[in-house]
């Protein structure tokens, strides 16, 4: 297993900032589904962030996943919004909306390339749970995107993962948050208080569009 610590990290990027000929902005990505956008989800891209000195951490919302079954997910759009509710107060957080854009199944490959092109003065972490990462040899090109230049994956140790794999992640301890975004529809289905799970402005945006309700 090929990882390194968040203190030899944030070491290196202290070698990073020392160095004038390194002018790259580094920014976290965050993908997911995020069917709703909850406060573990703002809590792991916020600790993150700040562990590894990124300049951003955006979040990256995916318009069909190839993992999960895509009648789960509401329209793409009111998945935005909300996203856009949660961080209006943080400005150290971000939305990247490429895959959005894009349409159709959402790989992780096509998406880190099209942002390096577009973006040459940019290096991407792309955060992820340890439960991915015992997934990832089963990522679309996963042997390509791996040797992508300035592209590095984060891992959050996750309970009940493995939690270890054969390729290079940057592995970061943030303390447990146990819930989901499938707690939490079921909670609403069942009438029950999400206060505290989301943002206030996400729960009143899902009252007021009566969302999981089905």
């Amino acid at each position: 297993m090929q990882s390194c610590s968040v203190i030899d990290k944030v070491q290196t990027q202290a070698q990073l900032q020392t160095n004038p000929h390194n002018h790259h902005k580094r920014i976290g990505l965050y993908g997911g589904t995020f069917n709703p956008i909850h406060n573990a989800h703002l809590f792991f891209a916020d600790q993150v962030g700040h562990a590894l000195s990124l300049d951003r951490v955006d979040f990256l919302p995916d318009a069909k996943p190839p993992h999960v079954d895509h009648k789960s997910s509401i329209d793409p759009q009111l998945r935005l919004q909300m996203l856009q509710l949660a961080i209006a107060d943080n400005p150290f957080l971000g939305i990247e909306q490429a895959e959005l854009a894009r349409g159709g199944v959402s790989y992780t490959y096509d998406t880190i390339k099209e942002l390096l092109d577009k973006h040459p003065d940019t290096e991407y972490y792309f955060i992820i749970g340890g439960d991915m990462v015992d997934y990832l040899e089963k990522w679309y090109r996963i042997a390509d995107l791996i040797r992508l230049p300035r592209f590095h994956f984060v891992g959050i140790h996750r309970q009940g993962a493995k939690n270890e794999t054969k390729y290079p992640v940057i592995w970061v301890d943030v303390p447990t948050v146990d819930f989901s975004s499938t707690n939490i529809r079921q909670r609403i289905k069942n009438d029950q208080s999400i206060k505290y799970m989301v943002p206030d402005a996400v729960r009143e945006f899902i009252e007021e569009h009566q969302l999981y309700r089905e």
